[in-house]
């Protein structure tokens, strides 16, 4: 508690309180009056008069009355008040902070507590100053109401609007960090979203009785400029850890393997430092759970801003390492930062740390399905391919059949087209077609066989049709077809009858077509059979590549993103094992196989498990009921932990240094005058009994 004037309250009870006491000093000067007895003048040698000093002073209770209003109103003068948050009667928003970088270990008074927890203690300091609803108050809207907001990549509702401070203090307390990245335009969406809707407007602003936001942050909010607060809203910035801090930490983690030598594999790895000295730290490269290599990175030091540029940030240094390996199999890399012992020089940990699953390298393998035209098998025995099989069609309706045809990235047919059911085009590949029209759902209208022709357009931006040339084919006896109405086919070349070589996209299907036969052609023996057999595998199996990263990159996620993948038809008690020491999870398949889990909180290893049909082998775990994905930061904004003095708001900028716990003022003054008035009456009501006779 304390006191608006306080001098002036001890000035006036210098005056008043001696004048009071002395009061009761002075004496009586007294008259003689003759009477009969004295009996019926009792009352009248009693003071009803003070005339002359000085007696001695008598226990009175009129007295002590008299002192008590006097000090009542003397405090009064004096005005103590409390502080309370938010104001008498506010609704209060607490907006904690759980993102990565609140992990920093550079906060509270030793400078080696974590940002969250002393969030969490100035957050319990402002419910603890909360006003509560006083003697004359009626109503909960007395008293303040705060509701606590927990956020990262995204918000939560921690507890509703309250006025009871345990509640609220449980709900704070029950926050836990994540490794997410943090954004703070969600959060004040779903504030937003507990206004009234009678306070709001078409256009979201807000008419009614602003909200009284206090943040709790390090102010690394990459979006802070989409947050928008209404305009009645006051927003108070609490900012958290130090604005020096130091860091090292991971912030590009990838894999790639040479086009040429699949089984050559590089991984880069990209490091960032907020400190302001030049630093050199370990990277140690592992395999499997077992060390490989390790290298030294430098990294220069951050650079300072320059004046009247910029928000005023120090920017980074970068660096970075390349690990060269050759490895053909599947695997799950892991990358440690070694960053020392000292702790002030790496205040977080967790971007200390990436996992990268690389899918095994894998070159074109390659099926041809012919009934013994050898101008093929030749044009494709010159090209460096994993693997070429020639099947009849019969072998290969078969290996469909059986699904041996899965092992090939690219399947030619010559003159044949496999059965597949009802409405369906093609199985699910990559298809070269010569000399057949898939038909179906997805696929072409065939007009029956035409007359001579020859190519006459041709698409250049194709990749197939770069630096090929068609000009000296003939096609003896062509092939008339036509593209469905809004069919996402494409055509690559065009004879003057309509299209000679398409490209047919499907749901779960690709197709380079030729639906005039080669050996009606001079074509196998013109060099441009040869190239253009090469640019049509190539072109569809990096389709095939192009999947086979993208599965890859499928098992790859950062904090706040939703793992989904599909698994076999038929798989149950699907169970995901998170990193840590955090319990697996049990989730339910849809009937498609689709599984969800998230979003994911932790950086690290996921595995997921099930049991029933099992899956082809996964080449990175090895376990045909079993498939691991890799969670890692990599985000520039939360390794760059210095805290922000100011952030800058859609409508408007905060300073930490100007917006502190704006905490309300609870004024006891008028409690204590209500007191001074209920003295005065008691103390005439007494001195009224005194004087009757």
């Amino acid at each position: 508690m304390t006191f608006a004037t306080p001098i002036l309250a001890a000035i006036a009870a210098a005056i008043t309180i001696p004048l009071l006491v002395l009061l009761y000093f002075l004496k009586l000067r007294r008259r003689d009056v003759e009477v009969s007895t004295t009996l019926l003048w009792k009352k009248a040698i009693q003071d009803l008069q003070a005339n002359a000093p000085f007696q001695k002073l008598r226990n009175n209770i009129l007295l002590l009355l008299q002192l008590l209003a006097l000090i009542l109103a003397l405090f009064a003068i004096a005005q103590p008040e409390s502080e309370g948050g938010g104001g008498s009667g506010q609704r209060l928003i607490i907006l904690i902070d759980r993102s990565a970088s609140m992990t920093a270990l550079d906060a509270g008074d030793n400078g080696q507590t974590a940002r969250l927890d002393d969030a969490k203690e100035q957050a319990m300091a402002l419910i603890s100053a909360m006003r509560e609803p006083g003697p004359f108050d009626r109503g909960d809207d007395a008293a303040d109401q705060a509701m606590v907001i927990a956020f990262d990549s995204t918000a939560e509702i921690v507890s509703q609007f309250t006025s009871d401070r345990s509640a609220l203090r449980a709900a704070v307390q029950s926050i836990k960090a994540t490794d997410s990245p943090s954004r703070l335009k969600e959060a004040f969406r779903l504030a937003q979203a507990q206004r009234p809707q009678r306070f709001v407007e078409n256009e979201g602003l807000d008419t009614g009785p602003g909200f009284a936001f206090h943040l709790y942050s390090d102010g690394r909010l990459p979006d802070a400029e989409e947050a928008l607060p209404g305009s009645q809203d006051q927003v108070a910035y609490h900012v958290i850890g130090s604005e020096t801090a130091a860091n090292i930490g991971i912030t590009a983690l990838r894999a790639e393997r040479a086009y040429d030598q699949p089984s050559q594999l590089s991984i880069f790895v990209g490091v960032q430092s907020s400190d302001r000295q030049r630093r050199s730290v370990d990277c140690e490269l592992a395999i499997d759970a077992q060390t490989v290599s390790v290298r030294e990175i430098t990294i220069p030091a951050a650079t300072a801003p320059t004046a009247g540029e910029g928000d005023g940030r120090w920017t980074p240094g970068s660096g970075g390492v390349v690990f060269e390996l050759d490895q053909p199999a599947g695997l799950v890399a892991s990358i440690t930062l070694r960053t020392g012992d000292d702790p002030a020089g790496d205040v977080l940990d967790v971007d200390n740390r990436g996992w990268l699953v690389v899918p095994p390298a894998k070159q074109t393998s390659v099926a041809v399905v012919t009934e013994g035209n050898f101008f093929i098998a030749d044009a494709l025995a010159g090209m460096p391919l994993a693997r070429l099989d020639l099947f009849t069609p019969s072998e290969f309706q078969n290996a469909i059949s059986d699904g041996r045809d899965a092992i090939y990235d690219v399947v030619l047919l010559d003159s044949w087209l496999p059965q597949v059911a009802p409405g369906r085009t093609l199985p699910a590949g990559r298809w070269l077609v010569l000399g057949e029209v898939p038909q179906g759902e997805h696929g072409l209208i065939d007009r029956g066989p035409g007359d001579s022709a020859q190519i006459i357009v041709a698409s250049r931006a194709h990749p197939i049709m770069q630096g090929l040339t068609l000009d000296a084919l003939t096609i003896v006896t062509s092939r008339t077809i036509d593209l469905p109405e809004a069919s996402p086919a494409s055509v690559i070349a065009e004879t003057q009858y309509g299209p000679a070589i398409v490209e047919l996209p499907g749901p779960d299907f690709r197709a380079v077509v030729v639906p005039f036969s080669i050996m009606e052609t001079n074509w196998p023996f013109q060099a441009s059979f040869v190239l253009f057999l090469a640019r049509a595998i190539d072109y569809l199996d990096r389709d095939v590549a192009e999947a086979r990263a993208a599965s890859g990159d499928a098992r790859q996620f950062r904090p706040g993103q939703v793992l989904a993948d599909r698994l076999p038809l038929g798989a149950e008690r699907v169970v995901v094992d998170p990193p840590g020491d955090a319990p697996e999870q049990n989730i339910v398949p849809a009937s498609d196989g689709r599984v969800v889990f998230g979003p994911l909180k932790r950086t690290g290893l996921y595995r997921l498990r099930w049991t029933g049909p099992a899956g082809p082998v996964d080449a990175v775990s090895g376990d045909r009921v079993s498939r691991v994905y890799a969670t890692n930061l990599l985000d520039q904004d939360e390794s760059d932990v210095p805290a922000a003095p100011g952030i800058i708001l859609a409508s408007q900028e905060l300073s930490a240094s100007e917006t502190q716990n704006e905490a309300s003022v609870k004024r006891y003054w008028p409690y204590l005058l209500l007191g001074v008035l209920a003295v005065l009456m008691l103390e005439w009501y007494i001195y009224n009994r005194k004087v009757a006779v």
